[in-house]
């Protein structure tokens, strides 16, 4: 089933994007406040996203790919103030110097330094893993209104 053609409406502006780079995927979230009518188009060599935010502004991306992603693995997720767009890599364990094929650099692209790691050169296997999975706990304490969870039976109060 083929989705229809987005095209750049005319009053439009690029939305702002942060992105960093993984073993296996490639992270972008560009930062549209209460973003409606998000279409989203991701392509072997390309993405497109228009939208508009809560105040009717018009945003148009269409950025080419460094390298190929796998369509059926990648997707994006829409938030309060960011559409997220996860894309996995064709070529895993291969880093991306920049994010689009052009060498020149966009003004509306920047690298998402709080999340980039230079996991080329780590030595340590099981660090994203282990990391995800900190994430994970901690999100579970902030959700769980900062409570531990509880682990009765492991407890030496006995």
């Amino acid at each position: 089933m083929n989705k229809p053609k987005i095209v750049r409406p005319e009053e439009s502006q690029p939305a702002h994007a942060l992105w960093y780079d993984r073993k296996k995927y490639v992270t972008i979230n560009f930062k549209i406040q209460k973003p409606k009518d998000v279409q989203v188009d991701i392509q072997p060599d390309k993405l497109i996203l228009c939208c508009k935010n809560d105040t009717d502004d018009v945003y148009y991306n269409e950025l080419y790919f460094y390298d190929k992603v796998q369509i059926h693995d990648s997707r994006e997720r829409v938030y309060d103030r960011t559409i997220n767009v996860l894309l996995r890599k064709v070529k895993p364990d291969y880093a991306w110097p920049r994010l689009q094929k052009d060498t020149a650099k966009a003004s509306w692209i920047s690298v998402d330094f709080d999340n980039w790691r230079d996991w080329e050169h780590e030595e340590d296997e099981g660090k994203e893993e282990y990391d995800r999975y900190m994430d994970m706990i901690s999100e579970m304490a902030t959700s769980n209104k900062g409570h531990t969870p509880d682990m009765g039976d492991l407890s030496d109060s006995d």
